[in-house]
């Protein structure tokens, strides 16, 4: 194992695309620096854990139905644990992490949102943005708390709302800025050239 290497732990529910894209960005080298160690899967059959074991990264699955939340949490710390990694991101993994997780990774998780927090947290915030009337919607990256979709706010992307749009074409384009923002976002945090003050996430000098 390189300990230069920053090694990033993906927590996903579904079809995993925001790991992908991530993966993706590291194999290109956007992400200097750093691998995919682990995704961790809290559903059996989802598509993510598929497209990672065709890209060569260990998989797991921790089944979560019928589990406490902390005690569920406490096994998934473990295994990112032990995968030694040293950011937790999460890519529509359907759960709300226990301060017991949180306090596992302080500021050490990332999350990515589809709406521009601190508007339409929780689920269908395509939806949630198109039912208020509201013209511009888009994507939030921002570190986890045991809030909902509450943590500091690392970047965000605007994407206009057009007349027609319904909650599936505006998720495919705030998706496509999604793909772009996070990967910036995990840069910026591995590189370590940020402070946190209060709510407000600043770059710092060196390159990001």
């Amino acid at each position: 194992m390189n300990d230069n290497i920053k090694r990033i732990g993906v927590l996903l529910s579904g079809r995993g695309s925001n790991f992908e894209a991530l993966a993706d960005n590291i194999g290109a080298g956007r992400i200097p620096g750093s691998e995919i160690a682990l995704v961790i899967s809290n559903r059996e059959g989802a598509p993510g854990l598929a497209r990672a074991t065709e890209r060569g990264i260990a998989t797991k699955v921790i089944p979560s139905k019928g589990i406490e939340r902390e005690a569920y949490d406490r096994l998934v710390v473990a295994a990112l644990k032990e995968a030694k990694v040293d950011l937790v991101c999460l890519a529509g993994f359907m759960r709300l992490l226990s301060p017991y997780f949180v306090s596992a990774f302080p500021m050490r998780i990332l999350n990515i949102h589809p709406a521009l927090l601190p508007a339409f947290p929780g689920l269908e915030a395509q939806r949630q943005a198109l039912e208020y009337g509201v013209k511009f919607s888009g994507c939030t990256v921002h570190f986890v708390d045991e809030n909902l979709d509450a943590g500091p706010i690392v970047a965000q992307a605007i994407v206009p709302i057009e007349p027609a749009d319904t909650a599936d074409t505006l998720s495919a384009r705030i998706l496509e800025e999604e793909h772009r923002i996070y990967a910036e976002a995990v840069r910026l945090v591995l590189s370590g050239n940020f402070r946190i003050e209060g709510r407000r996430v600043l770059p710092t000098g060196g390159a990001a």
